[in-house]
């Protein structure tokens, strides 16, 4: 089992950077998957970028070459550098973890068991 902590989440404006973190509390294992998922109100949940026991990782189309997903295996610890932020980033990120490895981490929202409880994001004009 592994319980997941979400930090790093602010308000900036547009063209700004964040960094969230995910500190994991039990082992992830070896083989896994991990990802960065984000709510707007109103709106479904997303996959935003994942990684693998391996280091692969995925984007969204959306996030591809601003978003950089990264796992620091001592600190047992996930990141997200957010850069070059715009509104449209605003929303609550989660991140989420599942023991099922995948060669490519996916980025749909039932392949993952672990949640964290979110951190919010808003990106002004």
């Amino acid at each position: 089992q592994v319980q997941l902590v979400e930090s790093g989440g602010g308000s900036v404006q547009a063209g700004g950077s964040l960094r969230l973190s995910c500190a994991a509390f039990g082992s992830t294992g070896n083989y896994y998957n991990m990802a960065w998922f984000r709510q707007a109100s109103g709106k479904e949940r997303e996959g935003v970028a994942g990684v693998n026991g391996v280091g692969t990782t995925d984007y969204a189309d959306s996030v591809k070459g601003r978003f950089t997903i990264s796992k620091d295996n001592a600190k047992n610890t996930l990141y997200l550098q957010m850069n070059n932020l715009r509104p449209e980033d605003s929303a609550m990120y989660y991140c989420a973890h599942s023991y099922n490895y995948r060669r490519f981490p996916p980025l749909a929202a039932y392949e993952y068991k672990y949640w964290g409880q979110g951190t919010q994001v808003t990106v002004s004009s």
